[in-house]
């Protein structure tokens, strides 16, 4: 559904716009049809320009894509004419109800006002946002917003769906809520390309993901393949904070130990068969008169994956 070869783009920087920074640095990708496909990353990785290039809302500097079959540089607007795009803003005004959005969206896309009007009581049904749908936007809650904006985005019925950040700065009964509408799509058929930096909805929603950093694609594949390939297990110790500095300089030199880091409220160590480490590092630790507050065995995450790739945590600027 969607290929694309070396797709790159620079913008200029600096006090004259001497210097040049690579904002995307030839992304090649193949998103099947009918897949939730995640471009995970920190802010600043080069996800939403990718996006907005896929989406032709700003023209690549070099490289190749097709979308549902039309050709992105000779073609924008086929391209147009098969997605829909839904930015991290949204695009409702508060002032106008959610419906008449709907209908305004219609028709520009063509549609007559009678066909419009029905189009909008179909997506109204489809999202369930009849409960308040005839309410000005500005009244809504995050999550309510975000479903009209995702009607919004489909309803010319596209083969694709790009969606930027969708749950950014929603509280949990929001996101469930858009993810329930994310799966539902990709249910009908529908090709959903999701940006996100929140790791549980990269794991919990995408087909396959990939992990975007200055610009590039590090890795890619589905959420298990990738955290299969970080070897050994995490342990969490809850430690106070005066007690973090002695556990680790107690800990470092454990033979089953790859790597030890600081974690909230305590210490991260990643090592082979944390099972059987364990009471080696508890031995260890009341040796050096350290008592743990909690000890969690935990398997690889997503955010191990894109340490062991990146060099760093996600959460980390």
């Amino acid at each position: 559904m969607i290929e694309t070869k070396g797709l790159r783009k620079s913008y200029p920087s600096g006090k004259h716009g001497r210097a040049v920074v690579d904002a995307v640095r030839g992304i090649d990708l193949d998103v099947r049809a009918g897949e939730i496909f995640g471009f995970l990353g920190r802010n600043g990785a080069g996800k939403t320009t990718t996006l907005r290039m896929l989406a032709t809302l700003i023209r690549p500097d070099g490289g190749e894509a097709r979308i549902a079959g039309a050709d992105l540089l000779a073609d924008p607007a086929a391209v147009r004419r098969r997605i829909g795009y839904v930015a991290q803003g949204g695009g409702t005004a508060d002032a106008v109800t959610g419906r008449e959005e709907l209908v305004m969206q219609a028709r520009m896309y063509g549609a007559r006002k009678a066909e419009a009007v029905q189009q909008a009581a179909d997506a109204v049904g489809a999202f369930d946002l009849a409960g308040f749908a005839d309410r000005p936007c500005g009244t809504y809650s995050g999550g309510q917003r975000r479903r009209v904006d995702i009607a919004l985005g489909v309803i010319h019925s596209p083969e694709v769906l790009f969606l930027d950040e969708p749950t950014v700065a929603l509280d949990p009964a929001g996101r469930g809520q858009v993810w329930a509408e994310i799966e539902r799509l990709r249910a009908g058929g529908m090709t959903v390309v999701v940006t996100t930096h929140y790791l549980d909805e990269a794991d919990a929603l995408c087909d396959r993901v990939a992990i975007v950093d200055h610009g590039q694609i590090v890795v890619e594949g589905t959420p298990e393949a990738l955290k299969r390939e970080v070897s050994g297990d995490v342990v969490l110790l809850g430690l106070a904070a005066e007690e973090a500095g002695p556990a680790a300089a107690a800990l470092r030199e454990q033979p089953r130990l790859h790597r030890l880091e600081p974690g909230e409220g305590g210490l991260r160590l990643h090592l082979d068969d944390g099972a059987a480490a364990v009471p080696q590092l508890l031995s260890v630790l009341n040796g050096a008169g350290i008592v743990p507050g909690t000890v969690q065995l935990q398997r690889p995450s997503l955010d191990d994956v894109f340490l062991a790739r990146t060099g760093r945590s996600i959460e980390q600027s």
